[in-house]
């Protein structure tokens, strides 16, 4: 079986790539470098010379409150033309099977909690990230379309904010896990009495440690043919005034953790209901936030040495 991954050389793609070479696969790695799948004809180009049997597209443009506000046209027109491009060049080259990654930010501002596959419809995304959750829920459409047209097995896997070694650590676009852990370890090695945060704490987020999102991804290629949108996630639900607290005591940072109300919260509540991909292709995130946290630290202090961190 030949296998591509689109993004397949980013945080969630090389965890992925890891995986499959576990399974005794050895995957095509497709790199913006080489393709930019916001343009057709590199699309075209891809799927010519890789000829792939099963496609997993984890190819975005992503990043964190900061990054979605900065960028919210880019964030658009980037997630919607490589989806777009990597749904039509499947078609047309008769893959068996699409893997589609899409976004827990494509669910409604207000959303009843727990979020279930069944509202993704019913409401427009939170502000700061609609135009990338608009984009990513689109291609649920065009999913769902081409199944019912042209008989394309394409799935869709809707992954909770993911967490764990390799994840991007600028702050200027960097989700709130590594933001945490670089602020507070930074903090502490400079003996910096205090730590600015945005919003106020009150939010709540779900994590999902990328290497269950890796296997839950495997699972469903392997097991999931279904036209359904399905959940990844654990199911439990954080304050980031709790989540903070958690990683300056994994850290080590003793010092005072102080909120900039003047930025954006973000989205107010965020858990998933998670028993769709457990009941449809068997995953259940296996990695407690606490041991999760651990390794994410430890990979951080090793792969940044404290000589580059000051």
């Amino acid at each position: 079986m030949r296998v591509l991954v689109t993004g397949g050389s980013g945080f969630l793609g090389s965890h992925l790539v890891a995986r499959l070479r576990a399974e005794g696969l050895d995957p095509i790695v497709a790199r913006r470098l080489e393709y930019d799948l916001t343009v057709a004809t590199e699309a075209e180009r891809l799927f010519a010379e890789t000829e792939p049997d099963l496609v997993f597209h984890l190819a975005a443009e992503v990043g964190g409150i900061g990054a979605n506000r900065a960028s919210p046209g880019r964030f658009w027109y980037a997630n919607l033309l490589m989806g777009t491009h990597v749904l039509e060049e499947s078609r047309r080259a008769g893959v068996a099977k699409l893997v589609l990654v899409g976004t827990i930010c494509s669910y409604p501002k207000l959303a009843p909690t727990p979020f279930r596959e069944e509202d993704l419809w019913n409401g427009y995304p939170e502000e700061t990230n609609a135009p990338y959750g608009v984009a990513k829920k689109a291609l649920l459409a065009g999913a769902q379309a081409y199944r019912e047209q042209y008989g394309l097995n394409a799935i869709y896997l809707l992954p909770v904010n993911l967490y764990g070694p390799g994840d991007k650590l600028d702050l200027e676009s960097s989700h709130v896990i590594p933001a945490l852990i670089r602020k507070m370890v930074e903090a502490q090695e400079r003996g910096e009495s205090e730590v600015v945060l945005w919003g106020d704490g009150s939010p709540t987020r779900e994590f999902l440690y990328v290497e269950d999102c890796a296997e839950a991804l495997v699972l469903a290629a392997q097991r999931y043919d279904g036209p359904e949108p399905a959940n990844l996630g654990t199911g439990e639900e954080i304050s980031i005034r709790t989540l903070a607290m958690l990683v300056a005591e994994l850290t080590g940072y003793d010092g005072e953790i102080a909120w900039d109300t003047s930025k954006p919260n973000g989205q107010p509540r965020r858990q998933l209901e998670t028993s769709k991909a457990e009941e449809l292709f068997g995953f259940r995130a296996s990695t407690a936030l606490r041991e999760g946290l651990e390794r994410t630290i430890a990979w951080y202090r090793s792969a940044v040495p404290a000589a580059v961190r000051r």
